[in-house]
């Protein structure tokens, strides 16, 4: 069955270091299917992380546990399904795209019957640098690109991204190379974890300056024919920022310290092309950090429901004090309408007889 095959595609990267044209290149082979950025698995596969811990947590008395539930088993399963229902709604997928296309050439039948022989797809959400480590969990036989451009083009187009897409990825230039640092870390630390059979490193000039057999060895890593077709998206710059040549992004209150770092490991990704096998030490590495990073949410979550108890206490209390005020007013208009009241008879009656009431010897 097309279903079960479960051999999904990551293109991670810096934001801004073309994990975009890479996807809808490899969108063009004949048997990969290119995703929108998704943005969510990563997610999933922490709080799968924080469930497991949950439902294993009292030995044999907890269900994982007493199953026999390996977490290994946990995470495949869900990975299993969401490969499932990728590949189910493939079809479905590219007509919505179709639709949306300016002047289609094909009739829509024979465009989308194309997409049934597709048995894989490729997500580029660039997020995912710091989610290699349970996507690895959730797609045991996942395999992942990344892609490494020079820091600073990518920061330049970072700090211009705003004026193409209305969102800013980095508020200024420390921030824009921080974030080049973080990404890139994570996914060498991936690299150096998982080895060169897992996550193949691509340089973007080599992708720009010989296209063709960088794609011949791509898909060879792929274990996919080359077809040129992956070619075409690069006639064009997609998702472009659209960087003037003399445009300078530079801020006189950027650390240098952060600056010279990102620019060394830059140059030295440029001319490093050796790929070792995976580690040890780097595999603990990276497990502690995803271990800790579930930590971490279940955690914060567990003080959310603190202080969301916090808040119901406060907001019951606060509408037992505004009933309380209610009915206080409610009394106060009862009160002023009784003193109304006594305040007409009295202004009825004669001064004397006011003056007996006053003395206590006039009668009701």
């Amino acid at each position: 069955m097309q279903y079960e095959i479960n051999k999904p595609i990551f293109v991670v990267g810096s934001p801004r270091s073309g994990t975009s044209v890479l996807t809808w290149c490899l969108g063009k082979h004949p048997n990969i299917i290119p995703l929108e950025e998704s943005n969510w698995m990563g997610r999933l596969a922490i709080d799968l992380a924080r469930y497991y811990q949950i439902g294993s947590a009292r030995g044999e008395y907890s269900l994982l546990s007493s199953m026999g539930l390996e977490k290994a088993e946990f995470f495949a399963v869900f990975g299993s399904t969401i490969n499932d229902l990728i590949l189910r709604h493939r079809v479905d997928l590219e007509k919505k795209r179709w639709r949306r296309a300016a002047g289609p050439t094909l009739p829509i039948d024979l465009f989308v019957s194309r997409y049934y022989a597709r048995t894989r797809w490729v997500d580029g959400t660039p997020e995912y640098s710091f989610h290699i480590c349970g996507l690895r969990k959730l797609f045991p036989n996942a395999l992942f690109i990344h892609i490494v451009r020079d820091v600073s083009s990518v920061v330049r187009s970072m700090l211009l991204f705003q004026r193409v897409s209305g969102r800013r990825l980095a508020a200024n230039e420390q921030e824009a190379y921080n974030y080049w640092l973080r990404t890139v870390s994570s996914c060498l630390l991936a690299e150096r974890a998982y080895g060169p059979r897992v996550v193949l490193r691509l340089r973007h000039s080599d992708l720009v300056n010989e296209p063709e057999a960088a794609f011949r060895s791509l898909l060879n890593f792929l274990g996919e024919p080359y077809t040129p077709e992956c070619l075409e998206p690069l006639a064009q710059r997609i998702n472009s920022s659209n960087v003037p040549a003399d445009f300078d992004g530079s801020d006189p209150q950027t650390d240098p310290a952060v600056v010279e770092k990102a620019r060394q490991l830059s140059t030295e990704l440029e001319k490093d092309s050796k790929f070792v096998e995976p580690s040890a030490v780097a595999t603990d590495e990276i497990e502690t950090a995803f271990d800790q990073r579930a930590r971490d949410v279940s955690q914060l979550k567990e003080e959310g429901k603190v202080k969301d108890l916090l808040v119901l206490r406060l907001q019951k209390e606060f509408d037992e004090r505004t009933a309380w005020a209610l009915a206080l007013k409610e009394e106060v208009k009862v009160k002023d309408l009784v003193i109304l009241g006594l305040q007409k008879k009295l202004r009825r009656r004669p001064v004397d007889i006011l003056k007996r009431i006053l003395t206590g010897k006039s009668r009701r």
